[in-house]
């Protein structure tokens, strides 16, 4: 059967400015990234050449050549030309799509491109997979914290004083001292009540990538770094797979991942390759670095599947059975975590409620003795 031939279309060239936007969204777009891959994917399977498939993807991205604007068909006429030029697929994509891809897609480009993919694809999904649960552990237990602070303030500037005022000469004792005591710190200090949490929440995201000396091995089994630890576990984890089962050595897997790791990941990468490259395995050499890095249950599996035959095969499947039980794990702390920050606005809803029926009954006391 004769293929249809598309007439194709003067593409004009992209200016900066375009080029700039075009890759911070394709950069930012990771489901229609996927699209793509799998797309590039299923075309390289059925026989068609890089060229062929990149002509099909951009007709499909810029609707049949009416929509030339669109920031994917400008990435793929840019990775087109990249490719003309005798680049690489990786070197093409380097700059449009996450570091942790281009490395991905860097193993098998030559020799296997398909098979680069479907380990792009895997990883990037396992990730997307994750962050659903990683998201929903932080950003509402800050939202509840943020509305604690409101609370105290509203409680202690604005429901307070009306009735401290009320009567001067009480001595307030209990509950009640403790409400009056909180009213005089909000009004004195509001400053430090609003920025307490948003200063401990910056330090605890900035030290996630950055702390990573020994003190952080103990931290990391405490919420929230051990779910920032079982997060970058378990992409590391996916993407070393992904890079064994395409033909690289462990060794040079784990030198490709060090090159766009964060700090906190290089240093457990580098103290493991340190025992790998004087003949450790990769299971031992994460044992000896004594950094409980991804996981201690992780570690055991890869000290018994590292000797096996198939490692390439059994380090992949370790790889999703783990994705699939972090998340589960990941969405339990979360669900405790989101319990404790509402259990906390209850204890503190009593408080209020009982230092005011405290506050009324001494007020009335007060009022009998003088009467």
């Amino acid at each position: 059967m004769a293929m249809k031939v598309r007439a194709k279309k003067p593409v004009l060239d992209a200016g900066p400015i375009t080029l700039a936007y075009s890759k911070f969204v394709v950069m930012h777009s990771t489901e229609r990234r996927l699209m793509i891959y799998n797309k590039l994917q299923s075309l390289l399977k059925n026989h068609f050449s890089m060229m062929d498939a990149l002509e099909r993807l951009y007709h499909t991205a810029s609707n049949e050549g009416r929509d030339p604007s669109d920031t994917f068909a400008i990435a793929i006429i840019e990775w087109t030309k990249q490719i003309k030029n005798g680049e690489s697929f990786s070197t093409a994509v380097q700059g449009w799509v996450p570091q942790t891809e281009v490395l991905t897609l860097s193993v098998g480009d030559i020799a296997n491109l398909e098979l680069a993919l479907e380990n792009t694809i895997r990883a990037v999904e396992g990730m997307r997979k994750m962050k659903e649960p990683v998201v929903e552990a932080t950003v509402y237990p800050l939202f509840l914290m943020l509305l604690v602070s409101f609370l105290v303030y509203g409680v202690g500037a604005y429901m307070v004083p009306p009735m401290e005022e009320a009567v001067p000469d009480v001595v307030w004792r209990g509950t009640a001292k403790s409400l009056i005591d909180l009213s005089h710190f909000v009004q004195d200090h509001p400053i430090p009540l609003f920025t307490f949490f948003p200063i401990i929440t910056v330090i605890i995201y900035w030290s996630f990538p950055r702390w990573r000396g020994q003190s952080r091995v103990f931290f990391d089994r405490i919420p929230p770094w051990s779910i920032y630890r079982i997060f970058v576990g378990v992409g590391w984890l996916l993407s070393l797979a992904a890079l064994v089962r395409a033909g690289t050595p462990v060794s040079r897997a784990m030198q490709v991942l060090r090159q766009d790791a964060t700090p906190y990941l290089r240093r457990r990468i580098n103290a493991a390759l340190y025992y790998i490259n004087n003949g450790e395995n990769l299971g031992d050499a994460l044992d000896m670095t004594n950094l409980r890095f991804p996981d201690q249950e992780i570690i055991g599996d890869l000290k018994i599947y590292a000797e096996l035959d198939n490692f390439s095969e059994a380090l992949t499947n370790l790889s999703n059975q783990w994705l699939d039980n972090s998340t589960k794990i990941i969405e339990k702390m979360s669900a405790i975590i989101n319990s404790f920050a509402i259990l906390s606005i209850a204890l503190f809803v009593a408080w209020v409620v009982m230092g005011t029926f405290a506050m009324q009954d001494q007020m009335v006391q007060n009022m009998g003795t003088v009467n």
